[in-house]
């Protein structure tokens, strides 16, 4: 979904077109799969984007994304579907001795750097998984970036549903009901998307984990309590943009189990391909976009897995000299609250990621999926203070099992890749800590709230000075 398309409406003959290529290059790519037995190098490639807010000295969106980028005068950051958002992008790691030292050192320079191209438009960066002033005036078209892509989805998406509003309906802590006419309504999520490159033979084992260890992950990391002024989930990103483009599969099953926004259907038994043969039949196209038709870097199969958005998802990229990579993008964490919180958030996934994939079985150890999904749901809503399921054992306090079992266990993982011990002890000991006190992001914006009153002006301004700081969020006062 990062390139752009020439085109912004489409004919059935264009459907037509595309659905025979689709089905074509999935082919293809399953017998690239099959080709390809070497379970690759010990030590993957990761790689991060992290969607930012432009405020102003008044903590609203800043809508001059454009304008952001000129000054900025970088490939590492592109637009986001609204012009107050960009997406700042990482160079490629190979995990190992002082890769995390070399991550933060980079999107450090990256994170200033931004925030110096931001105050030349007069504005600001904020890392936040929601932005705590923003109303739902302020998502509007008015306020879609100037990309054709944009356009072409925001159509697709409202064909499908009849051009029936989207509907947020999120129960939390208060209750928020809203209709919206467009798509825009994704723009209110930014996110911390983590790349982790997988060999084809090991791909889906490494899908699998990334759903086992999605809950314990989303658990410790909260940061987005307040959508639209309301109290809701510890992490509302989540019912948020599932709702926000709510479009489902073939035969009106937008509310049924193939969501386009979704954690999944199950895990994966043999291979990857089952993934892509699963967007082929059971999910639309929503943009025919006319692409060269026998391309081998499969044009068709990669914008179309563009356009379904499951919280684990699988990415085939293409590298400069043409050759596929293979990708988990991890989309379920929130941007921010601080850059060595994020890089913390990344190791304890990657560990316990390298731990089910090490571990007897497909990737998932005993976790049923159902489990898998239950957890992620609880720690969406619940954060520390959820329970959650693990080794076939019953739900227990989310803090306890973090503690206990899966913080050792990471440990573990990272030691297997290389991890130099003093970078992961310091990455995980923020996690620990952060267990210790219990407090997330979202449990310090709440707090905060509790203490100075329901002014998003304020808080924001308060959290955003703290982020200032780079200290991590257990760390932060009231």
């Amino acid at each position: 979904m990062g390139e752009e398309i020439s085109e912004h409406r489409f004919t059935a003959e264009d459907d037509r077109r595309f659905a025979h290529n689709l089905e074509c290059e999935t082919r293809r790519l399953g017998h690239w799969l099959r080709s390809q037995e070497d379970p690759g190098p010990g030590q993957p490639r990761i790689g991060f984007e992290i969607e930012a807010w432009l405020i102003d000295d008044a903590c609203q969106p800043l809508p001059r994304n454009e304008a952001f980028l000129e000054a900025f005068a970088s490939p590492l950051a592109t637009l986001e579907l609204a012009q107050f958002n960009v997406e700042l992008n990482s160079s490629v790691f190979r995990t190992g001795p002082d890769c995390f030292c070399e991550m933060m050192t980079e999107l450090a320079k990256t994170l200033r750097r931004a925030e110096r191209a931001a105050e030349q438009i007069g504005g600001h960066i904020l890392l936040a998984g929601s932005l705590p002033t923003l109303t739902p005036e302020q998502l509007g078209l008015h306020h879609m970036s100037r990309r054709t892509r944009f356009r072409a989805l925001n159509a697709a998406v409202l064909e499908r549903r009849a051009q029936r509003p989207l509907r947020l309906d999120i129960e939390g802590q208060e209750h928020l009901r809203h209709e919206h006419c467009d798509v825009m309504l994704e723009a209110a999520a930014t996110s911390f998307q983590i790349h982790i490159e997988t060999a084809p033979a090991v791909a889906h084992r490494v899908y699998n984990a990334a759903l086992a260890a999605s809950g314990p992950v989303l658990a410790a990391a909260g940061n987005t309590p307040f959508v639209f002024s309301k109290r809701l989930w510890e992490e509302t990103r989540i019912p948020l943009f599932e709702q926000a483009v709510e479009v489902g599969g073939f035969g009106e099953s937008a509310r049924g189990p193939l969501r386009r926004v979704t954690f999944g259907s199950g895990y994966l038994r043999e291979s990857i391909i089952e993934a892509f043969v699963e967007n082929l039949e059971h999910f639309p196209v929503l943009l025919p976009s006319r692409l060269a038709e026998n391309d081998p870097g499969l044009p068709h199969l990669r914008l179309h897995n563009g356009t379904i958005w499951r919280w684990n998802r699988p990415i085939l990229g293409v590298d400069p000299d043409g050759s596929f990579n293979l990708r988990i993008e991890h989309r379920s964490l929130p941007a921010g609250p601080t850059l060595p919180d994020m890089l913390a958030n990344a190791a304890l996934l990657l560990g316990l990621v390298e731990h089910l994939v090490a571990s007897p079985g497909a990737g998932h150890g005993t976790l049923p999926f159902a489990s898998a999904r239950d957890n992620f749901y609880a720690a969406a809503r619940y954060g520390l203070k959820g329970r959650l399921q693990w080794d076939g054992g019953a739900p227990q306090p989310a803090r306890q099992l973090l503690q206990h079992q899966l913080l050792p266990r990471a440990a573990e993982g990272l030691e297997r890749l290389g991890i130099d011990a003093n970078e992961r002890d310091h990455l995980l000991g923020i996690i620990a800590a952060r267990i210790q006190s219990g407090q997330t992001g979202s449990v310090w914006q709440q707090q905060w709230v509790d203490r100075h009153g329901d002014d998003m002006t304020a808080l924001t301004r308060a959290y955003r000075a703290w982020q200032a700081t780079g200290r991590p969020v257990h760390t932060w006062s009231l």
